[in-house]
């Protein structure tokens, strides 16, 4: 049930028929080689099929069309760290002309794969925290994309946290921590709960076999779960929310992917809308433009998710407020 908007995702965007946009004279190549995008996923394209799709629908809008002027080629990291330099590489080796990809651990890769290709960031936690750019204005070298503040709005979905759980005192905090950007979510997040009173413990996943035992091991122990936003946790959220399910606890998150999977809850950014902008960055590029010249874009649409089959499965009842906050609620 959407309660502010409603938005509609194109599927199968690479079957759609063709739109003749007024842009796609300016987009039409001479005949030879057509520019290729390296497109390095951060989980599966089961995991990203609607963001992608939103991706490959805004470039369309520009006038690039795949297998038209356009090529495509996606490289998959399946949610694990250790395979982004391999395939970083690959595509640094094809010669692509801009590289596309989110998650920090995967920018990083991508950036040390090669110092010439551009490349963009989809969503990346905090690109100035993690060293990824000089500055949002001026991010420098062969950089630019969108970010996600994850660290920003750690405080704002602690604060939604304790209305779902008013007495709130002890929070279990799971985060990669080999995923630099959910590292420092993760250290926000506890310097919230402390100046909250609110006590914390941290569940650091090392890789997918620590989420059980992880969960496990909070029974009696926690009240509420947060889970800070990486492409590890992404790839494995649902098996995470059937397990903290098992242990009736709350869950918040960044991303509505991961209520839609269970989760109960989630504050931040539309994500098919930073890949609709990323395509935008793209354009610009494809063009002429020079990555280090384009600034750090910000989020400019959010959104709360609240999932009330998940809070009667766990027996929690859902304050009213925040449900008429919600911009969708699933029943």
């Amino acid at each position: 049930m959407n309660r502010r908007e409603v938005i509609t995702l194109i599927a199968g965007a690479t079957t759609a028929p063709v739109l003749l946009w007024p842009s796609l004279a300016r987009a039409q190549l001479p005949p030879g080689k057509p520019p290729t995008i390296g497109y390095l996923g951060a989980t599966t394209p089961q995991v990203e099929r609607r963001q992608l799709e939103a991706f490959v629908q805004r470039l369309r809008d520009h006038g690039w069309i795949e297998a038209r002027n356009v090529a495509i080629e996606q490289r998959w990291v399946e949610g694990r760290a250790e395979r982004a330099a391999e395939l970083a590489n690959e595509l640094a080796r094809l010669k692509v002309d801009v590289i596309v990809t989110w998650g920090t651990a995967n920018i990083v890769a991508a950036t040390q794969a090669t110092a010439s290709i551009p490349v963009v960031f989809a969503a990346a936690a905090d690109p100035v925290g993690t060293g990824l750019v000089a500055s949002l204005a001026r991010p420098g070298g062969n950089l630019t994309g969108l970010s996600i503040q994850a660290v920003d709005l750690a405080a704002k979905r602690l604060e939604l946290l304790r209305e779902v759980v008013p007495d709130l005192r002890r929070l279990a905090i799971m985060a990669h921590v080999g995923g630099p950007g959910a590292t420092l979510e993760m250290a926000e997040v506890q310097a919230t709960s402390r100046a909250l009173g609110v006590e914390s413990a941290s569940l650091e996943l090392q890789r997918a076999e620590n989420i059980e035992p992880a969960i496990a091991g909070l029974r009696g122990r926690a009240e509420a779960l947060y889970v800070c936003v990486d492409p590890l946790v992404n790839t494995h959220r649902i098996r995470i929310n059937m397990l903290a399910q098992a242990a009736r606890l709350p869950t918040m998150y960044g991303q509505r992917l991961y209520v839609e999977a269970g989760g109960l809850v989630s504050y931040g950014p539309n994500i098919p809308d930073l890949f609709r902008r990323t395509a935008d960055l793209v354009d610009k590029i494809l063009r002429g433009a020079r990555a280090a010249s384009i600034p750090v874009e910000q989020p400019s649409r959010f959104e709360l998710i609240v999932n009330l089959k998940t809070a009667k499965a766990i027996g929690l009842a859902m304050p009213r407020a925040l449900i008429a906050l919600a911009d969708e609620v699933i029943e």
